[in-house]
């Protein structure tokens, strides 16, 4: 329910713009389903009261991380989802996020609007996001993602990573490159925190050889089976000791709450875009707390927009582990957002000022941006 400390008069969206954006990667980044070279992601502004409010979608250009494309989600904000909301007033993103409840699924495109709402409205209050999120701190711990590539390289990154006081270090593993890999790591680095990840590539068959995991000391496995399966991972948290980390089967907190009661879920990554905005991932975080199940935030190689609104919600108190908003240099050579988010000692500071905290680099954006088109009530 909306917080009435920050009750507003109701915000009138009058316009938006709809970009298709092109960052490519520093490195390619290599995971069990295959190697990206770069960011292909559609940007919202939404626009009220003389402000703007920004989002971006991560879901990917083919569907295999979830079902949503980015073309489909391109259709959808500019045939469906804008149309919706144009024009018409909100008190609270509660609110605009009920306007586009009766569309099924389709979480990351909807997500889109409804953070870029979250964004504007927290501008409207001038606040930051994670206050009226009901978050604080000045800054929340950081963990990498290394991508699958040869072992020898892959020591060289985590040492570097380490040095650089990341406070975990995960590591992107499929079948033929996990045992190996996790013996040579904990070899060189016996004490490093240390988590797998294998986007959904094994199946319960594959029980035995997860089981050897157990024996390198991992905080967790994260999605080790399919997508869509909660059951057969509870299945496996019964066969092995290691606990096991749910992403792309979280979406919804009814998803949520059967992982947890099943002991599916030990840990949950929790990824706003991917939970159809901050509203329900707020909820899946404060179910997760009442498990006494620690969540940490997700990212999706997101560029500034994505990545500042990461960064306020890891500061709500159940985001007890260290999240993927690593240094946007990282990733790429420039970002489209003014301010630089990097990591200082393993920690990343939260974007101060009202909303998300960062602003559009537009002189650059002009040269990223694929496509534009302008919307008006």
């Amino acid at each position: 329910m909306p917080d009435p400390a920050f009750t507003k008069a109701p915000l009138r969206i009058d316009g938006a713009t709809l970009r298709l954006v092109r960052l490519p990667l520093v490195t390619p980044f290599t995971i069990a389903t295959g190697t990206m070279t770069e960011k292909v992601f559609p940007l919202l502004t939404l626009r009220a009261d003389g402000l703007e409010g920004y989002a971006e979608g991560v879901m990917d250009p083919l569907p295999d991380y979830l079902e949503e494309t980015v073309s489909g989600a391109m259709d959808l904000l500019e045939k469906v989802l804008l149309p919706q909301v144009l024009g018409k007033s909100f008190a609270h993103p509660e609110s605009l996020a009920r306007q586009m409840a009766p569309w099924r699924a389709n979480h990351m495109a909807k997500a889109t609007v409804e953070m870029a709402f979250w964004d504007l409205w927290a501008k409207s209050l001038g606040l930051p996001l994670q206050t009226v999120l009901g978050g604080e701190g000045e800054a929340v711990d950081v963990g990498v993602s290394l991508g699958i590539g040869p072992i020898a390289g892959t020591l060289d990154r985590v040492a570097a990573h380490l040095q650089q006081g990341y406070r975990r270090i995960k590591l992107k593993v499929k079948p033929g490159h996990d045992i190996a890999l996790l013996r040579a790591v904990r070899h060189d680095f016996p004490d490093a925190p240390l988590t797998v990840d294998a986007n959904c590539c094994y199946t319960l068959a594959d029980t035995d050889l997860i089981r050897r995991m157990d024996d390198f000391a991992l905080d967790y496995i994260e999605q080790p089976l399919a997508w869509d399966d909660i059951h057969d991972h509870a299945t496996l948290q019964s066969r092995i000791r290691t606990p096991i980390c749910l992403d792309e089967c979280i979406r919804t907190v009814e998803h949520a709450r059967k992982a947890l009661q099943t002991d599916a879920a030990r840990v949950v990554n929790i990824k706003v875009g991917r939970s159809g905005g901050h509203a329900e991932a707020r909820r899946i975080h404060d179910l997760c707390e009442a498990f006494q199940v620690p969540v940490w935030c997700g990212g999706m190689l997101e560029s500034g927009i994505g990545r500042a609104h990461n960064i306020h919600l890891s500061t709500l108190p159940n985001f007890t582990k260290p999240g993927d908003t690593s240094s946007a240099s990282r990733y790429f050579t420039r970002d489209i957002v003014c301010e630089k988010l990097e990591t200082e000692a393993g920690r990343m500071p939260v974007p101060r000022g009202p909303g998300i905290g960062v602003t559009l680099d537009l002189d650059y954006l002009a040269t990223a941006t694929l496509s534009s088109q302008d919307f008006r009530a």
